[in-house]
C-alpha cells in the first residue's frame, strides 16, 4: 500500500469498480499522483473537521475511460486527481459540508444528497471556495439553509 498521507492511500484514491470489472487501467501519471497527494492532504483536514471519523472515498482519480463510463465530463476534477467523492458514516453529506466550510477547498458539492464532492485546485492556483448543490433540479449555490 502506498500512503500519500497518514490516513489516505494511492490505492483508495484510484480504486474504481468499473475499472476492476472491465480490466481498465486507472493508473495516474506523475502529475496526477502529485495532485492526489495534495488531495490527500486536504482529506486529512476533512478528517479533522469531522472529528476524526472515517472518511470513506467513493471515487477519486478517474482515467478517461473510467470517467466516460460514469457519464462524467472530461473537465471533471476527478480526471486530474484533484477531486474525491466521499461519505462519512454517521453524518449526512450536508453535515459533512457544514463541518468542512473552514477547510481551504477549491470546490465542495452536495451531490444528490448522497455524497460530498471536495477538490483542490491545480498546483499554484488559489482555491475558489466554490459551494454547490447538484441534484435532479440542476446546479445551484449551496447554503447551510437550502
Amino acid at each position: 500500500m502506498t500512503h500519500l498521507t497518514e490516513h489516505f492511500t494511492l490505492e483508495e484514491l484510484t480504486h474504481s469498480e468499473a475499472a476492476a470489472r472491465n480490466g481498465w487501467d486507472n493508473t495516474p501519471n506523475g502529475d496526477e499522483v502529485a495532485n492526489l497527494t495534495r488531495l490527500a492532504q486536504l482529506l486529512e483536514q476533512v478528517k479533522k473537521a469531522v472529528g476524526g471519523k472515517p472518511v470513506m472515498i467513493n471515487s477519486g482519480f478517474r482515467s478517461k475511460q473510467v470517467n466516460d463510463s460514469v457519464g462524467s465530463k472530461d473537465t471533471s476534477q476527478h480526471r486530474t486527481g484533484c477531486a474525491a467523492d466521499l461519505r462519512v458514516p454517521g453524518m449526512t453529506p450536508r453535515q459533512v459540508i457544514d463541518a468542512c466550510l473552514a477547510v481551504p477547498f477549491d470546490q465542495i458539492i452536495l451531490e444528490f444528497d448522497a455524497w460530498t464532492h471536495i477538490s483542490v485546485p491545480l498546483a499554484g492556483v488559489k482555491p475558489r471556495g466554490s459551494r454547490l448543490i447538484i441534484d435532479k433540479q440542476g446546479t445551484r449555490a449551496y447554503s447551510s439553509n437550502t
